[in-house]
């Protein structure tokens, strides 16, 4: 699933460790999930949504046909 997790860890200035830390998780997942190689759980979607101060919805990005 397409996201917008790194253009908008960027525009807070936010490394992936920072992001990773406050949200309970490794840099590496931070980097899979902004490289499209793994979905995050619904919690850890929001956990996302709240640090990067945004909405779920606005995080990621549904394609037709992805399902």
């Amino acid at each position: 699933m397409k996201n917008n997790i790194r253009d908008l860890r960027k525009k807070m200035r936010i490394s992936q460790d920072e992001l990773a830390k406050k949200c309970g998780v490794t840099r590496q997942t931070i980097n899979a999930i902004e490289n499209d190689k793994y979905d995050p759980t619904l919690s850890l979607a929001f956990r996302l949504a709240v640090h990067l101060e945004t909405v779920v919805d606005q995080l990621f990005i549904f394609e037709e046909g992805s399902v």
